[in-house]
């Protein structure tokens, strides 16, 4: 969660990397799916394109022979595709986070196109960052918890008076700009991505995410208001900063100090 946005990088800025070394760092995360062909259709889509790395998330079944017959030929992406319990685990390691989703006014997030997206994966892996492009449940998508661990999300826009995308219709749409990204036949679309050479991993970021929360519980910043608004927009502010590693660990000892004082100033005086 620590690439921030900018619309002055693009692709042409990324280190010359092939495509091959760029699709490795790329993953396809789907959460919680519902129905197991789903996620065989996924493991399709993304090797027709030269993706391979499948993630599920708490899946609701599978392994599953639905999944396996729907794999048709990728069967070996779905061998090699890893199971989580959650999406913070399988985001760890990540560097630039996507949430594919329908637009929503409940969590603000910078909105990308699948174009832009593409070039922004392309741009981030050519850097050398692991990156993530996360689908939802067929039915809700994903939910404001998860949005908040994404940097941006992606809107495909479908017709608006019929904007049903099957599951592993929306994970081709998006294998495919990232094929096209890949190959540099995507067009001038900005990357819209700037990344950190010693960017903080998503793992640090929200460890810094829940200290700052129990640092603003002990110091009473919210005064009985609720915190997750004040949460919400601090998260974006420090998104936007893309913060390194170095940076991450300096504010986590501001935080601790701060917590520190906190409870010195809690104890009674002798």
């Amino acid at each position: 969660m620590q690439a921030p946005l900018n619309p002055e990088h693009t692709v042409s800025d990324a280190a010359s990397t092939s495509p091959q070394q760029a699709a490795a760092r790329i993953r396809v995360v789907l959460v919680g799916t519902q129905h197991p062909g789903n996620i065989g259709s996924a493991a399709r889509a993304l090797k027709t394109m030269g993706l391979s790395r499948l993630v599920l998330v708490a899946p609701q079944k599978y392994p599953h022979n639905e999944a396996d017959m729907m794999a048709a030929g990728a069967e070996d992406v779905l061998a090699a595709a890893v199971v989580h319990d959650t999406l913070a685990e399988a985001l760890s390691d990540c560097r630039l986070v996507l949430g594919c989703t329908a637009r929503s006014r409940r969590v603000q997030l910078r909105e990308l196109g699948p174009r832009a997206a593409a070039a922004a994966v392309r741009a981030d892996a050519d850097a050398g960052g692991e990156v993530a492009l996360v689908f939802g449940r067929e039915r809700t998508g994903l939910e404001n918890a998860e949005l908040q661990l994404c940097h941006a999300a992606v809107h495909i826009p479908a017709n608006p008076d019929y904007s049903s995308l099957n599951l592993a219709a929306a994970v081709q749409v998006l294998a495919y700009e990232v094929r096209m990204a890949l190959l540099g036949e995507a067009g001038a679309a900005p990357a819209a991505v700037a990344v950190q050479p010693d960017a903080a991993p998503h793992a640090e970021l929200e460890g810094f995410f829940a200290q700052l929360a129990d640092t603003l519980d002990a110091i009473d910043f919210h005064k009985g208001r609720t915190p997750d608004s004040a949460m919400r927009k601090l998260r974006r502010l420090f998104v936007r900063t893309g913060l390194d590693r170095q940076e991450v660990r300096l504010l986590r000892g501001v935080l601790a100090d701060a917590q520190r004082m906190a409870g010195l100033a809690r104890k009674p005086e002798d």
